[in-house]
């Protein structure tokens, strides 16, 4: 079933009146966590992919 695109626009519309839309406070609330995360799991990768390149060197150094 083929809608219009004129149809299609106004049902856009309306599912857009409908959505509850963040404050300006949640969005920079959400945007800091975001960053903080993002540091986070940073550092997190940071470690252990050096605990992991430490534990590699020295098995391989092991055959040597």
């Amino acid at each position: 079933m083929a809608t219009s695109p004129f149809k299609f626009l106004q049902e856009v519309r309306e599912e857009t009146r409908k959505v509850t839309w963040p404050s300006r406070k949640e969005t920079m609330i959400t945007t800091a966590m975001v960053f903080v995360m993002v540091a986070i799991s940073s550092i997190f990768f940071l470690v252990a992919d050096q605990i992991i390149r430490i534990a590699v060197t020295f098995v391989l150094g092991l055959g040597s």
